[in-house]
């Protein structure tokens, strides 16, 4: 098995590629043990010293680190996820809870915003969330509020330099510019 590695923007993250699918359906963040402990692949990344945070998309694991040296824990990383798919283990145990701190149905918006909303979610699925993927993160819609729309960043984009100016100068300028009545994005 040959697992490539991408980096993203975000220093603290990289990306792996392990050449075969990896979550059918949403992806899954894990930002702590204890949350990992519903999916055996995030939680043996988790036991290496050094990651506080996986994410796991179709075809990708993105794992952040705390200050240790790349250098130190990849070969590890590499050989939890070499290991965890040649043993045919399930990437999500059986019944493995959803992260209920975003799991989906915490949206907020008046009902008269609802068709703005949909539009709003079509451009997020069909031209944002692709290009963050391809950055190792995932981008979920929260809420629609006076103009606000407010977007939660996942994986390699949550807490990346650059998804200040992501959210800013792309996804804004986007919704502005397809969605008259959003006047700005913001991080939740």
């Amino acid at each position: 098995m040959f697992i490539q590695t991408e980096a993203t923007p975000n220093p603290a993250t990289l990306k792996f590629l392990p050449g075969r699918d990896v979550l059918v359906g949403e992806p899954r963040d894990f930002r702590t043990v204890e949350a990992a402990e519903a999916s055996p692949l995030a939680a043996s990344l988790f036991g290496i010293s050094g990651v506080n945070g996986v994410f796991l998309g179709s075809d990708f694991i993105s794992v952040t680190k705390d200050d240790t040296n790349w250098a130190h824990i990849k070969p590890a990383i590499l050989g939890v996820i070499m290991d965890h798919f040649l043993s045919g283990k399930p990437v999500i145990a059986e019944g493995g809870e959803v992260d209920t701190d975003f799991a989906a149905g915490e949206e907020f918006f008046e009902e008269e915003d609802k068709e703005m909303v949909e539009v709003i979610k079509e451009l997020l699925a069909t031209r944002v969330r692709p290009a963050v993927a391809m950055d190792g993160g995932d981008i979920i819609f929260r809420g629609f509020k006076e103009g606000t729309v407010f977007l939660h960043m996942q994986g390699a984009c949550s807490g990346c330099p650059s998804s200040t100016a992501t959210l800013k100068s792309g996804i804004e300028n986007l919704l502005r510019h397809f969605v008259p009545g959003v006047e700005s994005v913001q991080q939740v």
